[in-house]
Parts: structure tokens; sequence; C-alpha cells
């Protein structure tokens, strides 16, 4: 058990669940992207397109809830470090196959760890939300592929 906690931070030597301590670490930009997909039939995008959904403008919708989720991941995932995000961003691609959405979420912020979860609780609730609105007109919507795609970090350089 004691070599599983020294490769898995989320737990102590005992392999008790704890919150990783990141308090010597150096404040550093970072930033991460997260990617997922919903599939969905082609009636069902022609819809979102033409903004003829009951429930409203499905992208707009989405984009301002995968934010929202973003910057309440802390709160959402028992072991992740609340934090208050300096940027993040949610975008959708239509592709051509017209059977799906392609979801990425970027986040970004100025501190000790980093923001992989709220890039991917950014792409996940805006795919929820995409379901929730649509699940009217498409029940073989499926959600999935939900992954991080990249994370970077980098010194803070001030300019004195």
């Amino acid at each position: 058990m004691e070599e599983l906690a020294l490769k898995l931070t989320h737990l102590d030597s005992r392999g008790h669940a704890r919150m990783v301590d990141v308090s010597s670490k150096p404040v550093l930009l970072r930033e991460a992207i997260a990617r997922g997909e919903i599939l969905l039939q082609r009636a069902t995008l022609d819809l979102i397109e033409s903004n003829k959904i009951a429930k409203g403008n499905v992208l707009a919708t989405a984009r301002v809830a995968g934010i929202q989720a973003a910057k309440k991941a802390g709160e959402l995932i028992p072991l992740c470090h609340p934090l208050p995000i300096t940027h993040c961003e949610v975008n959708f691609d239509l592709l051509k196959s017209r059977d799906r959405i392609i979801i990425t979420a970027s986040a970004k912020i100025a501190a000790q760890t980093g923001v992989e979860m709220e890039a991917l609780t950014a792409v996940t609730v805006a795919a929820l939300t995409i379901y929730d609105m649509c699940k009217a007109v498409d029940k073989k919507m499926v959600i999935g592929g939900v992954k991080l795609v990249s994370k970077t970090k980098r010194e803070i350089v001030t300019n004195q």
C-alpha cells in the first residue's frame, strides 16, 4: 500500500484519501485544455444550428454552463482544490459528418496547482447541458471521449 500511496497523491501512507498539500509549490502560470464530444442525430444538430430547440440557444447556454462549472470544480470534486481561475473558454466544433459536436475547454490560473479538473469539468458540464436541452428531440445522444489534451506551466514574468 505504501508504494501505491507514493504514486497516488490523493492517498496518504495508510491509503486514506487526502487533499494534496501544495503549500510549498511555486505559483506558476498554468493552463489546461480538455476535449470531449456528444454524438447526436443530424436532425438535432440542424435544430441546434437554427436555434429551434424549445429550451433556447443550446450552444450559448452550454458555453456559460461549462464556464460556471469550471469555477465550481473544487466544490464538486471532493479532493480538488478550490481555485480562483483567471480565464476559462468553451468552444464547439460542428463536424462535416453532422453526427457530433466536439467540445473544447481551456482554463488558466496563476497558482500552486494545475487546472486540469476545471477544464475537464467545463467540457463535461457543457456536454451535459447540450444533452439536457436536446433530450426531448434526441433519445440517442451519447457523451464520450472526455480527456485532457494538454497542460502547461511556466514561470510568471513581471515587467519591472
